[in-house]
């Protein structure tokens, strides 16, 4: 993305079923490298992304509870699934399924993250979309960033304990397990 800030527009760029948009980045999330499909849809140019924050591609619509679930799952060394909608350079939208999984070395050691993403099915991004605006909502009730993301957090939490699932388990009982 450019050093100005994009602003987001109501078009969504779309890939097939059977291409996959593939990252990798270190352990603070730097991008290291992306595939054809990440820069075709990101509309940037692999010598734009190499070496960027992964979040250059984050959309405001993303509530910052989901990422911060991402983030300390694979910290721990766990894989995720998770529903991003992303943004391009442009403003575009573009919604995926991410698998995120963490990179080792040969003794053990997290040494960056691996995401293989997919075209998600509309019947679960319509399903995950309540959700996400709840999230949105809450984390825009104000008060400082920290505490946003924390009440964000805590309903995020609250939801899928009221449903007896984990956010994967909820994942792949949406729409998504349909495909």
């Amino acid at each position: 993305m450019s050093k100005y800030k994009v602003t987001p527009v109501d078009q969504e760029l779309k890939f097939s079923a059977d291409e996959i948009i593939v990252s990798k980045t270190d352990v603070t999330g730097k991008i290291l490298y992306a595939n054809d499909v990440f820069c075709r849809l990101a509309e940037m140019s692999t010598e734009e992304v190499i070496g960027q924050p992964h979040s250059i591609i984050r959309h405001p619509d993303m509530p910052r509870a989901v990422f911060q679930l991402l983030w300390d799952t694979i910290s721990k060394g766990k894989e995720i699934f998770a529903y991003i909608k992303n943004m391009s350079a442009t403003g575009k939208y573009y919604w995926v399924v991410a698998h995120v999984t963490p990179t080792r070395d040969r003794a053990g050691n997290i040494i960056g993250y691996h995401s293989n993403r997919r075209a998600p099915s509309q019947a679960g991004v319509a399903d995950i979309l309540p959700l996400y605006r709840e999230l949105l909502a809450e984390e825009a009730k104000g008060g400082d960033r920290k505490a946003a993301l924390a009440a964000s957090t805590g309903l995020l939490k609250a939801k899928l304990d009221a449903i007896g699932k984990t956010y994967d388990e909820f994942i792949w009982s949406t729409g998504e397990a349909n495909v």
